[in-house]
């Protein structure tokens, strides 16, 4: 008898989870990561791993920001993760431990500690995953996984992550020291930032409507509520 779960079984007990509506420019969001993140749990291969966690919380902060109204973007990520049967405890405790801890390294200690040149003691856990990741032919990487990766480098130096020579130096030597494949890594990654711009346009052009929108609705209300004084018989 075959018990895995399928999408419609995640995406039922999401809206089971999260009964309020989703605006709709961020509706799609929500669905896609939701059905990412299912893939992956109920892949043979997968395992959780703090970094992976890191890119989901940052995936979602960063594509739900705007998110109206703001309380609901809590019940979302908790029942996202409630749908594939995770803590969403975990995530968030898991990426602000390791956002933590990248703020306090330099770039360049990050990176060798990342690609597994320089070992350091600052987080034992952290370490032993890394260390499991680079010697585990049939560790199951992510998109998710990979925007971690590039969440911990940008939060450790964010000027590094905008420099195309040195961006594409580090995700190479990483790549290299977790057994990774470094044109697999870029693509997901340049597709990510490039995702993250036309969603931010999105907003521009939504808040825009949205300003237009509400301007007429007062112009409306201010014509209908203007009252025309009749002329007085004395004049």
């Amino acid at each position: 008898m075959n018990n895995v779960r399928t999408v419609s079984d995640t995406k039922r007990t999401f809206y089971n989870r999260h009964t309020r509506p989703i605006n709709t420019i961020y509706r799609r969001v929500v669905e896609e990561l939701m059905v990412e993140m299912h893939l992956l749990s109920v892949n043979a291969d997968f395992s959780y791993n703090p970094i992976y966690a890191l890119g989901v919380v940052t995936t979602f902060d960063r594509f739900m920001q705007g998110y109206l109204p703001e309380q609901d973007k809590e019940s979302i990520f908790n029942a996202l993760c409630q749908a594939i049967e995770e803590d969403p405890q975990r995530y968030k405790q898991d990426a602000h431990r390791l956002q933590a801890l990248a703020q306090s390294l330099p770039s360049k200690d990050l990176i060798g500690w990342l690609s597994q040149t320089t070992p350091t003691d600052r987080d034992a856990d952290l370490a032993e995953q890394l260390l499991g990741i680079a010697n585990n032919p049939n560790f199951k990487y992510s998109r998710l996984f990979a925007i971690g990766l590039f969440s911990l480098l940008e939060l450790s130096d964010p000027e590094l992550v905008k420099d195309e020579k040195q961006r594409t130096e580090a995700l190479k030597s990483v790549a290299s020291g977790l057994h990774l494949s470094d044109d697999k890594l870029t693509k997901d990654l340049d597709l990510y930032r490039s995702n993250l711009d036309k969603m931010a346009q999105a907003l521009v052009v939504m808040a825009d409507m949205l300003s237009a929108d509400r301007k007429k609705r007062e112009q409306r209300l201010q014509q209908s509520t203007t009252k025309v004084t009749p002329p007085s018989i004395n004049e």
